[in-house]
C-alpha cells in the first residue's frame, strides 16, 4: 500500500470520531490567539522584490501597488529583505533566506528609508505588509557567528550545522536565552522602527513554540500583529500564529489533477483538520508559492486544466487565500531562485479579472470571513461525490454555494441531498439561476451567491 493510500485510510477512520473531536475542539482552553479582524476577509499576497521589476527595488515595486490595490487584495507579504551572506552562497545572487544582518535592508532592494517610503504608501492605500522571518538559522556571514558563536548548533565533532541541504546556512541554538533575547529585540525593530503588521516565520516548526508564544505576546504589546507560521503543527496555533500552511491541501490537490485522488478525499480531509486546530484560527489555502514555483513546477505544471476549479476551491474553503508574484497574470514560468529572472509581463488579463472577482467575493461577502466569524462549510452530497464538490457556506441570509468537477471528465449526477433552490447569481457569469445544474463539464466551476 502506498503511503499517501495509508494516510487517508487513517484520516477516514479518523473522521467516525470528528463529532467528538469538534467537541474537544470548541473546548480547548489553551487556544489564546485571536486574529486582528482586519484578516478576516484578507488576501494574502507573496511579493518577490528580486523578480518583480527589472529594477529589483522597493522604489520600482511601489508603482505596482495601484495594481495590486485593483487586484483586491490586502496583506503584502515580503520575501526576507536582508543582506544575504556570501560565504557558501548558492548561486549568483544567493537566497534570500541566507540572512546576514536582521536589522538591515538588502542594498539590491533599497535602503530603510526606501523600505519605510514603501510601507507608508502601503498603509496610506489600505494594505498590509508583513515580513519574511528566518529565525531557525543565519547564514555564515552573519555577526553573530563572530560575536556570539555559542549561539549555533554544532554536531559532535563541533562543527556548525546546515539542516537539510542548505548548505548556505548554519543552524542556531534556541536553548540561549541570549540568543532568544537578540531575536526578539531584532523583530521589534522592525514593528516599531517600520510599522510593519506581522511576520511570516520560515520554517517555524524548528524553532521552539515556547519561543513563538512568547514573541507574539511581547510583540502585540507594541502593536496588534498577524503572524504565519510556515508549518501545519495545531499547537503553534494556540498562542503564537495566526495562520499557517495548508500543505496537504494543496499536495492533495495535486493528486486528484492527477486522478490519484478524488473530491471525496479533499472534504475528508478539510473535517479531519476541523477536528484537530483551535477554532477561531486560519489555513492559508494555496496553488502555489515561491518554493513551489521554482522547485516544483508553475500550477500549470502540476494541476493542468484544473488551475481554475482549483484556485475558486482555495477561496471557498476557510481560511485565507494566497497569490503569489505573477500568479494573477497567469505566469507560467518557473522564477529563478538565485539568480535575476523577472516576471515577464504584467498584463492585465483574464487571470487578472478571474482573482480580481474571487477577491472581491473574499472581501465582501460574510460567509467567507475566516475564522469563526465565517458561514459554516456545509457539503451537498449528490451521485457523483468523487467527482463533484459543491459547497455551501452561509451567514445569515447570505449563502455562497460553489460546483466544482474536480475530474477531467464531464459528469452528470442528481441530489442526494435536499437542495434549496432559490434565485441565485453565478458570480462569473452574473447571470441569474432559479435552478442548480445537474451536470458539469470537465473542471467546470460555478459559484452561485446569494
Amino acid at each position: 500500500m502506498k503511503t499517501k493510500n495509508l494516510i487517508f485510510l487513517l484520516l477516514s477512520v479518523g473522521l467516525i470520531f470528528v463529532s467528538c473531536g469538534k467537541q474537544q475542539q470548541t473546548e480547548k482552553a489553551n487556544c489564546t490567539v485571536v486574529p486582528v479582524e482586519w484578516s478576516r476577509n484578507a488576501i494574502m499576497y507573496e511579493v518577490n522584490t528580486r523578480q518583480f521589476t527589472p529594477e529589483g527595488t522597493f522604489e520600482a515595486f511601489m508603482a505596482h501597488l495601484p495594481r495590486l490595490q485593483k487586484l483586491g487584495v490586502d496583506i503584502l507579504w515580503f520575501m526576507p529583505i536582508h543582506p544575504i551572506s556570501e560565504t557558501n552562497r548558492k548561486g549568483t545572487l544567493g537566497s534570500y533566506y541566507s540572512i546576514s544582518d536582521f536589522k538591515d535592508i538588502n542594498p539590491e532592494f533599497g535602503t530603510h528609508e526606501d523600505f519605510r517610503r514603501m510601507v507608508n504608501k502601503a498603509h496610506e492605500m489600505g494594505f498590509r505588509v508583513i515580513l519574511d522571518w528566518v529565525a531557525n538559522h543565519t547564514g555564515f556571514d552573519h555577526h553573530w557567528l563572530t560575536e556570539h558563536p555559542e549561539w549555533y548548533d554544532r554536531d559532535e565533532n563541533g562543527e556548525l550545522i546546515s539542516p537539510h541541504d542548505w548548505t548556505d546556512v548554519a543552524q542556531l541554538d534556541f536553548s540561549s536565552q541570549d540568543l532568544r533575547v537578540a531575536m526578539l529585540d531584532a523583530m521589534k525593530f522592525w514593528v516599531r522602527e517600520f510599522n510593519v503588521d506581522g511576520f511570516r516565520a520560515d520554517v517555524a516548526y524548528m524553532v521552539p513554540t515556547d519561543f513563538w508564544n512568547h514573541a507574539r505576546q511581547e510583540l502585540m504589546k507594541i502593536r496588534p500583529v498577524f503572524m504565519l507560521a510556515e508549518a501545519e503543527r495545531p499547537e503553534l496555533l494556540e498562542h503564537a500564529f495566526d495562520m499557517d500552511y495548508n500543505w496537504k491541501l494543496m499536495h492533495l490537490m495535486q493528486e486528484v489533477a492527477e486522478g490519484e485522488r478524488n473530491a471525496n478525499d479533499i472534504y475528508t480531509l478539510i473535517r479531519y483538520q476541523e477536528a484537530r486546530y483551535c477554532p477561531d484560527t486560519f489555513r492559508m489555502n494555496f496553488l502555489t508559492n515561491h518554493d513551489e514555483n521554482s522547485w516544483s513546477g508553475t500550477e500549470f505544471e502540476r494541476y493542468g486544466d484544473g488551475v481554475s476549479a482549483f484556485a475558486v476551491l482555495t477561496y471557498i474553503l476557510p481560511g485565507m487565500p494566497l497569490i503569489y508574484t505573477g500568479q494573477e497574470t497567469g505566469m507560467r514560468i518557473r522564477l529563478e531562485f538565485f539568480e535575476k529572472d523577472e516576471v515577464p509581463c504584467w498584463e492585465i488579463n483574464e487571470y487578472f479579472y478571474f482573482y480580481q472577482t474571487l477577491n472581491r467575493l473574499k472581501r465582501y461577502h460574510p460567509a467567507l470571513l475566516a475564522g469563526t466569524a465565517g458561514g459554516d462549510l456545509v457539503r451537498i452530497n449528490t451521485t457523483a461525490n468523487e467527482n463533484v464538490l459543491i459547497l455551501s457556506r452561509t451567514k445569515g441570509n447570505e449563502q455562497v454555494i460553489a460546483f466544482l468537477n474536480l475530474s477531467s471528465n464531464a459528469v452528470e449526477f442528481r441530489y442526494t441531498d435536499e437542495i434549496r433552490q432559490n434565485t441565485f447569481t453565478e458570480l462569473f457569469s452574473n447571470k441569474t439561476y432559479t435552478e442548480f445544474p445537474t451536470a458539469l463539464q470537465a473542471w467546470e466551476y460555478k459559484v452561485f451567491v446569494r
